[in-house]
Order: structure tokens, then C-alpha cells, then sequence
């Protein structure tokens, strides 16, 4: 049937044995990501407005084609049938005819929304920002402060209490969603993210002050957020379709709304921004659907678009083959020298992804850290950790930023670190590296990727992800969570390589292994000579924060809180949450008391495993 499937769609599906067949491929082959009435799942809905916004003017042709692009990082694996018959599912469940041309246009999503009046006489000044490495009582960045050094001052919390842990309330977000978020802390208040939700709590007592609830206006793409800004009495947020946000940090009135990504060709804000003076910087992902990357700086007042810097320049890549290029998205926290003004970023991986040699060359400014100026986005320097990627080992971490005694003298440095498992730390003022050590398995990871299957490691998935290491000035340590999970990469012919408009662009598929574990390292942050290393059964994807107490804070896929011996790595204390762990743990001082929190449920359908929990808060004090 397969080779008559083009021709049995154009003629029309709907109602057909086609589509009943794939009612039952779908929920085998979909249902696990998109959900069983494809709308409730982690993947973007397969049914609603914004679905008929793209689909309702396009030919059969254009929705078979982004089918075609599944599953995630293993596109084309299915039996052509499959895809077809998957397809006439999807038209008959939204009444979509097989002329679907004949159908009117969607209204375009709107480009700018307006709200309420601006926020008066509210925190964060710039000052407090500038300032928040010293603060013990709040959490003002998604890395704790612009260095990126997940470190807090606090020391109540020790090797020697640390066993008396407990939990002194928790908070459900309410959205079966994914929950990556990374939370804020301020006067006592700590600010959630959800793939839609906004939530602030008070963070001693886990009570719900406000939820503001966005309701997507555009195709939704890369459904996962990592955490909100703020300043001035702004919380500023992006949108899995494309938008950035500004509420009120007091009441969740919005502010205004503007549509600042495409998500029709997989541009998705799923970082959080960083703000500086009156400037939001934040940059899109998607570097898996073939889109052009950049960093934006957007007005805080009214996201007026300031400047924006390209981090890849496909057009002067060789292009043997004349396809198309692109990459170099940004989904993980950017780090700033305030003094200088100087933004770091980490840029990810070029596409399409496998077949480096349709892309021969460095592919700059992919897997690269990027410095610019902040004010105008002026490009001030570079340095490329991994040169024609074949692996889609993205850059993931540019921090924390700190300073070191190299050969006798103090030092600018930068730690630096991706899915290729290698910690590099920079000096910062010759951008020459001191070091790189491997935090991960790594295994053939020179052979190149081609059309006959390849084991190596890291696999596709790193490596580090969306959180990075945390530096302690005391103990001079890097700790660095890290997943190892190898892969076999595979190549696809040339000829089979095409991007449908927001679809997947691999080029190939990537394999994981059966068997995967996870690490949490630590590491001379000046030598980079291991100190010890943590065994996890799971992949590590939660963040790591370290404090003046002698302790690292930790999260297991397993659900496990830890608190572990900065010095030593033992195990002081476990606590099973009851969902796997991929999101935030911070720490922060209420009234003098110093408190951990930990977002526990639904990192994603990609981690979550058997069992994907609920997105819950989990507030820990000493009793």
C-alpha cells in the first residue's frame, strides 16, 4: 500500500479504513508524546486552533511530510504505510478534507498585545542584580546571580545537619506539562514557569498568591520552559509559540505580549530570558528544525525589538550540495560581566545535524561561546569547542564566570561545557582553554557519521544538558551534573535528506543505547583534576547548587533529592519526591532560615521514563 499512499491521500482519506487503522497506529506510535486525544501531552497538540491555524491552508502533501519527520531523532524509521495512514488519522479527527487548499485562511496570530499599565515602585533594581552574588535570602537569576555560580552564601545547612532535612511544604503547579523551570526568589516570593502557566508562591509556606494562564496564539513548538526574569516589578517570560511575556510581578496582570519567534519554521522561546538595565535578552530554539539562530535584546517596557545577532551565517558556509542550513539555536542561560557589560553564550548545533559533510567547514558560530556587548550586540569574541559537528552535540553551559590563581596570578575565567561531555574552563582574557576534562563516557567520538551505523559516545543526548555546573569559591570545585547515554548514529543518503517547514531536520537518526546512567562530577575548577564523582542509575539533568555550608544540592530522574559532602561527595542525606527530577534546586534565606527547593515531575517524555510524576515544589529546613 505504501507506494499508493501519496496517491490515496490527494483522493481522500477521511472516514476511510486508512484512517481507522491509524487511530491504532497513532496510539502506538504518537499517543505517548502528543497524548491520547492529541491535545494532553508533552509534544506539541495534534487537534486545536493553533493546529488548524498551520494545516487548514495547506495540501495533504505538506502535513505527510512533517508526519515523516517522526519520531524525535528518529525520523523515517516507520513503514511509509505507517505515516500514511497516521496522517488520514489526523485529517478525519480535525474534519480536515483532503482538499484541504479549499479551505480560508487562518487570522494571523497578532504581533503585539497590550494590558495593563506598567508595574511602579517594584524590585529588582539593576543595582540587586549586579549585586545578587552576595545574597543569601534571594534567588534573582535562573543561575542565581549573572556569574551563573549556583552558589549561596548561606553555611546554616552542613555536612553535619544535613541528615535532619525536611520537607516543610510542597506546591503542585497544576499542568501536566513538561517541568524544567528553574524558580526565582525574591522578598520571599518564588516565581514558577510552566509550558503555559506562571505561578508565584510564597517560598516559605508554599501558598499560591497568583497563576496567570497564557493561552497560545500561534503553533506551539518545543514544548518545555526553563524559567522566567525579572526586574522593576517585570516578569518576563517566552512561549512555546513564539511569544515573549511581561506580567506584573505583584498581581500576574499581563503587561503586554509580543510574538518575538516563528514558530511556523520551529523558532520556540524555552530559555530564560536575561534582563540588563532595559533590555531583555533571550535567543529561540529550534536548532533541530533547520531554523537560523540568533540572541535578541527586546525593550522591557513594551519588547520592542533593539538588536539582534545572527549566530550562524549558513549563507557562508560551503554548501556543496546546495541544501538547506542552519542551527546555532540558544535554550540554556546566557551568563553576564556586568562591569563590562560583556554577554555570554552558548550556541548549539548546526543543521542538519548528522551529515557534516553537506557542511563542510567550522559551521561558525555553532558549538561556540559567544561574547558580546550587551548594549548593541557587537560581536567582542568567540571560541569553538567542537568544530563541523557530526553528533549534535550542542554547547550547552557558558558559566559560571570566575576568578582563578593561574601560575601565581588572578584570572578571568569561564567554565564552559555540552552534550560532547568535555568541561573546558577559559581564561577570559586569551581565550585560550586551561583544560578539558571528560565528565562523561567517551568513546569513538572521532569516527564520523555516515550512512553505515556508528556506536559512540556521548550520544545524542550529552553529555550536559539545559543545566550546568556550579562553582564553590570555598572548595575551588566545579560540580557538573552529566548524562551517559551512548547512541549509534546513522547517516542518511543524501538524497532522503528534506525539511519540511518546521519539522525535524537530523539528517539521520541517533540511536540510544539500552543501558544509560548518570554522573554529578567535581572538578579543580583552576586544574581541572576530578576530586569524585557521584554514580546516578538515571541520567543527571536537574541542576546542581553548591553553598558556604560545605554542601551540593542535587536531583535524580530517580526522584531523589541529594544532599551530598562538597569536599567529598558522601551522601548525606535522600529523599524520594515521588517524580524524577530535571528542573531547578535553589537555595535561599527566609527570616534567617535557610531553605532548599526542588522541582520534581515531567522533565519530559524523554526522561521521565515509567513513571512521569506530577509538577511539584518541594521546599526543604532544618527543623
Amino acid at each position: 500500500m505504501h507506494k499508493l499512499g501519496m496517491a490515496s491521500l490527494i483522493l481522500g482519506l477521511t472516514g476511510s479504513a486508512f484512517a481507522q487503522r491509524g487511530t491504532t497506529l497513532y496510539t502506538t506510535a504518537c499517543a505517548g508524546c502528543h497524548g491520547s486525544d492529541l491535545t494532553n501531552g508533552t509534544a506539541p497538540p495534534l487537534a486545536g486552533a493553533a493546529f488548524l491555524h498551520k494545516w487548514s491552508a495547506s495540501p495533504p502533501a505538506a502535513l505527510l511530510a512533517a508526519v515523516r519527520q517522526m519520531p524525535p531523532r528518529a525520523a523515517g524509521t516507520l513503514p511509509a504505510e505507517t505515516y500514511t495512514e497516521i496522517t488520514a488519522f489526523l485529517l478525519e479527527k480535525n474534519n480536515l478534507s483532503s482538499t484541504l487548499t479549499s479551505k480560508p485562511a487562518a487570522l494571523p496570530p497578532p504581533d503585539f498585545i497590550s494590558g495593563a499599565p506598567a508595574p511602579t515602585g517594584l524590585g529588582p533594581t539593576q543595582a540587586e542584580l549586579t549585586a545578587a552574588y552576595s545574597s543569601k535570602k534571594d534567588w534573582l537569576y535562573h543561575t542565581h546571580d549573572y556569574s551563573g555560580a549556583r552558589y549561596v552564601q548561606s553555611s546554616q545547612i552542613t555536612p553535619a545537619n544535613a541528615p535532619q532535612l525536611r520537607v516543610s511544604c510542597a506546591f503542585q503547579l497544576g499542568e501536566q506539562s513538561n517541568f524544567q523551570t528553574g524558580p526565582l526568589v525574591y522578598n520571599g516570593r518564588m516565581i514558577l514557569t510552566g509550558v503555559r502557566s506562571t505561578a508565584v508562591i510564597d517560598a516559605q509556606t508554599c501558598a499560591l498568591l497568583w497563576k496567570h494562564e497564557w493561552a497560545p496564539k500561534a503553533k506551539e513548538s518545543w514544548l518545555n520552559n526553563r524559567g522566567a526574569a525579572i526586574k522593576d516589578g517585570y516578569l518576563i517570560r517566552g512561549t512555546s509559540d513564539g511569544y515573549l511575556l511581561a506580567l506584573n510581578l505583584d498581581s500576574g496582570k499581563l503587561l503586554w505580549a509580543r510574538r518575538a519567534a516563528d514558530t511556523s519554521i520551529g523558532e520556540a522561546f524555552t530559555m530564560a530570558p536575561l534582563i540588563f538595565e532595559d533590555k531583555i535578552l533571550i535567543g529561540p530554539a529550534g536548532g533541530e528544525n533547520g531554523i537560523a539562530g540568533w540572541v535578541g535584546a527586546f525593550r522591557l517596557s513594551d519588547g520592542q525589538p533593539l538588536w539582534r545577532f545572527r549566530t550562524v551565517t549558513p549563507e557562508r558556509w560551503l554548501n556543496p550540495k546546495n541544501i538547506k542550513l542552519g542551527g546555532g539555536a540558544v535554550w540554556t542561560p546566557f551568563s553576564l560581566d556586568p562591569e563590562k557589560a560583556e554577554l555570554f553564550i552558548a550556541v548549539t548545533n548546526p543543521a542538519p545535524d548528522l551529515p557534516s559533510h553537506l557542511r563542510p567547514g567550522d559551521n561558525l558560530y555553532t558549538n561556540s561561546i559567544v561574547a558580546l556587548d550587551a548594549r548593541t550586540g557587537a560581536l567582542r569574541w568567540h571560541k569553538q569547542m567542537v568544530s563541523n559537528d557530526s553528533h549534535d552535540w550542542d554547547l550547552t553551559q557558558v558559566s559560571p564566570l570566575f576568578q582563578g590563581n593561574v601560575g601565581g596570578r588572578d584570572v578571568s575565567l569561564v567554565a564552559t561545557v555540552g552534550k560532547d561531555g568535555m568541561l573546558r574552563t577559559l581564561d577570559r582574557e586569551t581565550k585560550k582553554p586551561l583544560y578539558e576534562t571528560p565528565i562523561t563516557t567517551i568513546e569513538n567520538h572521532t569516527a564520523p557519521v555516515t550512512t553505515k551505523p556508528t556506536h559512540a559516545c556521548p550520544g545524542i543526548f550529552g553529555g550536559v544538558q539545559w543545566n550546568g555546573p556550579a562553582y564553590n569559591p570555598n572548595t575551588r570545585m566545579l560540580y557538573t551534573p552529566a548524562v551517559d547515554w551512548c547512541a549509534t548514529f546513522t547517516a542518511s543518503p543524501d538524497e532522503a535528506i528534506t525539511l519540511a517547514p518546521g519539522g525535524m531536520y537530523l539528517g539521520g537518526t541517533a540511536r540510544p543505547d539500552a543501558q544509560k546512567q548518570g554522573w554529578i562530577s567535581a572538578v579543580d575548577a583552576v586544574s581541572g583534576e576530578p576530586r569524585w564523582k557521584y554514580k546516578s542509575p538515571q541520567p543527571v539533568v536537574a541542576a546542581v547548587t553548591t553553598t558556604a555550608g560545605g554542601v551540593v544540592f542535587a536531583g535524580e530522574l530517580t526522584g531523589h533529592f541529594l544532599a551530598l559532602d562538597a569536599q567529598t561527595g558522601q551522601v548525606l542525606h535522600r529523599f524520594q519526591t515521588g517524580g524524577p527530577i530535571g528542573g531547578g534546586v535553589i537555595s535561599y534565606e527566609i527570616a534567617g532560615k535557610q531553605h532548599v527547593a526542588v522541582m520534581s515531575g515531567r522533565p519530559s517524555a524523554f526522561w521521565w521514563g515509567g513513571h512521569a510524576g506530577s509538577p511539584t515544589v518541594f521546599i526543604f529546613t532544618l527543623p
